[in-house]
């Protein structure tokens, strides 16, 4: 359910904003916030299994995950869906990490490998079939059925846990960290609102300075506050070791480019390009296949060349594809557009991924490589979480200063004007004024289309940019054999 809900929405994205009449900000917050809540609460969600008993918050966590994907699929209004989303990261924060402590405490540590193996090909399997059967649903049903679809999924699940999973807990687990998830929920949820609203309301909103003024203050109590307590939910000790830091700034970097690029191309894709829902949702099917099919392999690289040689290269190629994603214009074949950039960024993403992950396990004791993978992971979604909030705003300014250019040479009656400048902030789904005849129409359209396409491939460019820096990042921390950092 996380993982279909992870990768699915983005599909529903330009059908919800059609139904719900939102701007790009409002379907920005409808990732975010289920982002926000997930990427704040994931360490303390696996620490909150292992202190009241993982069984109990992993069903706590489905529970909640579907009362809230039917809350979603009710939703009457934008403001609805984005409450909605936030209670499902909530949910998803408590069912991820149980999931995965359920397996290391449910087998033996010789079946346990093959166990999480299996767990992550499905987890790979779903990120992949999700936006398929997603715009399936869409096409055929409602956006609202993506969502529904959980019920029945979390209903057999709850069964299942309660027949055949076994609780467990950690006897020795030491107090939650409440200060530290609650300082940086907060500071992370005031910076995401400060740069997001920034992009409606302006850098010099009152608002808006005072959400980032308080974000800079919360998230810098939450830095002495994890120094501080003996039990931390971010353990800054890791940061010691030169590798850890520099493998977890590669994936702020690369999870960084990844997440805030592909938030942009299922709308290109069908309010742009005109492909239906099912074709956007396979469009990037073959992003996953190639980090699925090459994920054991590139495992290998590390122990035949070490970890920079692939830490390097991955994220190069990657930039490459994102740099490939900037040629296509409005309209021309899937195969000859698209499809080479999702290959070649698939490549360097399925070159990166496993490389890095040993990386982060090699570059701690074996007593800390659980907090290490949830860092790692938090880090990542952080990322996803900051670089969709940024690149919104770089997206708005550039596709308002080209749809200005566009119109500028045009005499346009002034309620045309007025009506596309209070439909500016929905981007490609901006309607189209009726004062006008059906040829001015047209080609308003398409200058709305061009401004969309330009203002992606800046996003794409930025995206390139960020890969190349992961790249430089690697060849600067991380050395040829991961280092170890005593515990502490």
């Amino acid at each position: 359910m996380a993982f279909i809900d992870g990768t699915v929405v983005n599909v529903a994205l330009p059908a919800l904003q059609t139904n719900l009449n939102a701007t790009i900000v409002d379907v920005q917050w409808v990732i975010e916030a289920y982002s926000l809540l997930l990427a704040a609460l994931l360490l303390v969600g696996g620490s909150v299994g292992d202190h009241f008993g993982r069984r109990r918050v992993f069903l706590v966590g489905v529970a909640l995950f579907a009362f809230a994907s039917a809350w979603c699929g009710f939703a009457a209004n934008i403001g609805q869906l984005i409450a909605a989303r936030a209670v499902q990261g909530l949910g998803a924060a408590l069912l991820v990490p149980g999931s995965l402590a359920i397996i290391s405490s449910s087998f033996p540590e010789d079946q346990r490998g093959r166990a999480i193996g299996t767990w992550s090909g499905f987890s790979a399997i779903t990120t992949a079939i999700g936006p398929v059967i997603g715009g399936w649903l869409i096409e055929n049903v409602s956006w609202r059925a993506v969502f529904f679809i959980n019920i029945p999924l979390a209903l057999l699940v709850i069964l299942m846990s309660l027949w055949r999973v076994p609780e467990s807990s950690d006897k020795e687990s030491a107090g939650l960290d409440w200060w530290g998830a609650i300082l940086g929920a907060l500071g992370l949820g005031a910076l995401v609102y400060g740069l997001i609203e920034s992009s409606r309301l302006g850098f010099s909103d009152r608002s808006v300075v005072v959400a980032l003024v308080a974000a800079t203050l919360l998230l810098a109590f939450f830095l002495i506050v994890e120094a501080r307590v003996p039990n931390p939910m971010l353990p800054l000790t890791l940061f010691r070791s030169r590798t850890f830091a520099g493998a977890n700034l590669l994936t702020f970097l690369l999870y960084g480019a990844l997440g805030g690029t592909l938030f942009f191309l299922p709308l290109n894709l069908i309010q742009v390009q005109h492909y239906s829902a099912t074709a956007a949702g396979a469009a990037l099917l073959p992003f996953i296949l190639i980090i699925f099919l090459l994920s054991r392999w590139s495992g290998g690289l590390v122990e035949r060349y070490g970890p920079k040689i692939p830490l390097v290269a991955g994220p190069l190629i990657t930039a490459l594809g994102f740099a490939l994603f900037m040629l296509p214009g409005v309209g021309g074949s899937y195969w000859q557009k698209f499809f080479p950039a999702i290959v070649i960024l698939g490549i360097g993403m399925a070159v990166s991924v496993a490389p890095l992950t040993t990386t982060v396990m090699n570059s701690v004791t074996q007593n800390r490589v659980g907090i290490a993978s949830g860092v790692n992971n938090a880090v990542a979604r952080g990322a996803g979480l900051l670089a969709i909030a940024v690149l919104g705003i770089m997206m708005l300014h550039v596709f308002n200063h080209a749809l200005e250019q566009r119109l500028s040479a045009w005499t346009l009656p002034h309620s045309a004007w007025q009506s596309l400048q209070a439909q500016r902030s929905k981007l490609a789904a901006a309607s189209l004024p009726e004062e006008v005849d059906a040829l001015t129409q047209q080609a308003i359209g398409r200058a709305i289309n061009e401004s969309f396409v330009h203002a992606f491939r800046w996003i794409m460019g930025i995206g390139a940019a960020l890969a190349v820096a992961s790249a430089i990042v690697a060849l600067v921390f991380i050395g040829g054999v991961a280092r170890q950092v005593k515990s502490t």
